[in-house]
């Protein structure tokens, strides 16, 4: 530890608690780094593409948690490393940003890792690697610009929407019945779209999950399905052009706010107080009427008596509905949301074309179906599947579909997959090498090599011989000239990724490269690391 002596010779420390504390300095501080760096994205390089394993996650308190996507393995898994934290945040900021190529982010950061400790060994400067690292990236990235093509689409021909959400969900348990899955969200997508400003509203899909049924039972609901049923099993189930009140105030008589108590001695009291009661919900229930209402949907309970009311009444209630589903409800129906009684009128009701409560299986699971709704821009997802984990692995895919859908009406250009992307700009990366004097040019050829990893990982967990197949697949690039050549993970019988319409969008590339530079430029810059040591 660092010592230092006064005048007289006496040691006085520096570093408080400096004997507690354990110091990496220099090389050996990169090496644990990128060696952590690295063991990150080997648990990941075998969830890549198509033929990738899923893994298994058990949190402390025993919840099972099985899935393929990258962000989400490494948000469960309870990384300790500073390092390791890194590339956990590196995944879960394209998880934000795009939404999908979570896996492959990180694998590319391993791999630019790994290029840069040979570097380091042969003693070149940390900070001169990051900066041929950021000269690859730029090549990179413009180079993804000019091999991008525009995709067509238009609210009648989806097809290339749904070519491209396709490839996402083919790396995912759900890719036998990708094709459905695709379509489904695909429509939820350009059903909230807003194709004049180029935005998606994700927050207007709603991905509700059921146990049971097979997954090909997944549906598309224009309208909103709600875990609720009917408040008293008499009222009807289905009810057509419903008019719906939707309320945040509870329907029972009111209470001072402070403590309080009645006293009553009399019988006569007592039935005047009931009578009151009842005769405020009579005038709760009549207001309901008044306004025009065939459906209350309240967020609060109703106690038995008001719920009877109701019944006799012939008004269908629903109670406890959640405040987000509230609004949902809202913006689906187009009503407003009454917070009080004396505030219902005509004009702040919901229109819904029929609403219905289905029942599912031999159990009593019921839900409440919002359909054909006045404004059609909330949309709800519903998924049927064997079991839990199924079903959330499969919101988890959805969620990726839905990003890719909405980053291709931002931004509607795309690069071919199965690393056909990635081989090209490394080709590119290497050219560009040349023209760049000094020791920076090392550090952009290994950026290149470290572009091949992607591809590497795709053959590697295909079961294809990954150097023999990569190899191959450069040469035909190059000697062809075409930048849609790729690993044939399917084994289809042919490399170009256009006849095997493998697509990705170019603003999830781009973003990986950027981001993964950026965390590896990050790791290299650190040289000491001083933490308090174990006891």
């Amino acid at each position: 530890m660092a010592l230092a002596f006064d005048e007289f010779g006496r040691p006085f420390i520096i570093l408080r608690e400096q004997e507690k504390k354990s110091r990496l300095r220099g090389l050996d501080a990169q090496k644990a780094n990128i060696a952590a760096g690295k063991a990150v994205a080997r648990i990941l390089r075998t969830s890549l593409g198509p033929k990738g394993m899923d893994k298994m996650l058990q949190s402390p308190d025993g919840d099972v948690t099985i899935t393929n996507d990258g962000a989400t393995i490494l948000e469960q898994m309870d990384v300790d490393n500073q390092i390791a934290k890194l590339m956990v945040e590196l995944s879960r900021s394209q998880d934000y940003e795009i939404g999908d190529g979570t896996t492959g982010v990180v694998v590319m950061a391993g791999a630019l890792l790994e290029q840069a400790e040979k570097l380091l060994e042969r003693g070149i400067h940390p900070i001169r690697v990051a900066e041929g690292y950021e000269m690859a990236s730029r090549v990179a990235f413009e180079h993804l610009e000019q091999i991008s093509n525009k995709f067509e689409f238009s609210a009648d021909n989806i097809e290339p929407l749904v070519q491209t959400c396709m490839t996402t969900l083919s790396s995912k348990i759900v890719n036998r019945c990708k094709r459905s899955l695709a379509e489904i969200a695909v429509k939820a997508v350009l059903a909230v779209a807003d194709l004049e400003r180029k935005d998606v509203n994700l927050d207007l899909i709603k991905v509700e999950g059921k146990v049971g049924g097979k997954l090909e039972d997944t549906e598309l609901i224009y309208g909103i399905v709600v875990d609720k049923d009917m408040s008293h099993p008499q009222m009807p189930k289905r009810i057509e052009d419903a008019k719906i009140a939707i309320l945040t105030c509870p329907f029972e008589p009111p209470k001072p706010k402070t403590k309080h108590k009645v006293d009553i001695d009399t019988v006569e009291k007592f039935q005047t107080l009931r009578e009151q009661e009842q005769k405020y919900f009579d005038e709760m229930v009549q207001k309901c009427k008044d306004a025009g209402a065939t459906l209350v949907i309240c967020q609060w309970g109703f106690d038995d008596e008001a719920n009877h009311l109701l019944m006799h009444r012939n008004l269908p209630a629903v109670r406890w509905v959640g405040g987000v589903e509230l609004e949902l409800i809202a913006i689906a129906t187009g009503g407003r949301i009454v917070p009080r009684f004396q505030e219902l009128s005509p004009e702040k009701l919901g229109k819904a074309g029929i609403v219905r409560e289905k029942s599912f299986g031999t159990t009593k699971d019921r839900m409440l179906y919002i359909e054909k709704c006045a404004n059609s821009r909330a949309v709800t997802i519903f998924i049927r599947g064997g079991n839990k984990m199924m079903i959330e692995e499969t919101k988890r895919s959805l969620h990726d579909a839905l990003c890719v859908a909405r980053n291709l009406i931002r931004n509607n250009s795309i690069v071919y997959g199965g690393g056909s992307a990635e081989i090209s700009c490394s080709i590119a990366v290497e050219t560009a090498a040349d023209r760049h004097p000094g020791v920076e040019q090392y550090a952009i050829r290994s950026f290149a090599d470290a572009l091949d990893a992607v591809p590497l990982a795709l053959s590697e967990n295909s079961g294809l011989p990954p150097i023999d197949t990569l190899t191959a697949v450069k040469a035909q690039q190059v000697k062809e000239n075409n930048p849609h050549c790729g690993i044939d993970c399917n084994d289809v019988g042919t490399n170009d990724m256009k006849e095997q319409n493998v697509f990705e969008t170019l603003i999830g590339k781009q973003q990986q490269i950027l981001l993964a530079t950026q965390v590896v430029k990050m790791i290299l810059k650190i040289d000491d690391v001083i933490s308090p040591s174990e006891y």
